[in-house]
């Protein structure tokens, strides 16, 4: 009797995929060209939370969490990228998404600082910013 155990069938039969339609529209989220961001900041006490950056020539945009913020500002960050996601399937460019942000500023546990629309010379610079204790 052989020790060896028998291979199951499951393991030899081909495996087949089904391709399914994609996911939600989103914005590119790196760019090297020139970004238009503002702050997040909390409601319970003005800390910053993180940014939202959006350069229309590439297409792009996207949340940054600040590093000092902790975990406030990474559950923070589901609000503003869902508000992304949705202002991209609408077809809008990420300049205007901004633009609506800005006229209703209000997040989970965050909002967005008034006056705070600045420019920076890409994301990465956005980025940088963002790690800044």
């Amino acid at each position: 009797m052989s020790s060896e155990r028998p291979i199951n069938r499951r393991f030899d039969e081909d495996m087949h995929l089904n391709l399914v339609a994609p996911g939600p529209s989103r914005y590119a989220t790196r760019t090297d060209k020139p970004v238009r961001y503002f702050t997040v900041v909390d409601k319970e006490g003005g800390a910053a939370l993180g940014y939202v950056w959006a350069n229309d020539e590439d297409d792009a945009a996207a949340w940054v969490p600040r590093a000092a913020a902790g975990g406030r500002a990474l559950a923070e960050g589901g609000h503003w990228h869902a508000r992304l996601q949705e202002a991209k399937g609408r077809g809008i460019p990420p300049s205007q998404a901004l633009a609506e942000m800005l006229s209703n500023p209000e997040g989970n546990r965050g909002r967005a600082l008034p006056g705070a629309l600045a420019d920076a010379p890409d994301a990465a610079a956005v980025k940088a910013l963002a790690q800044e204790a």
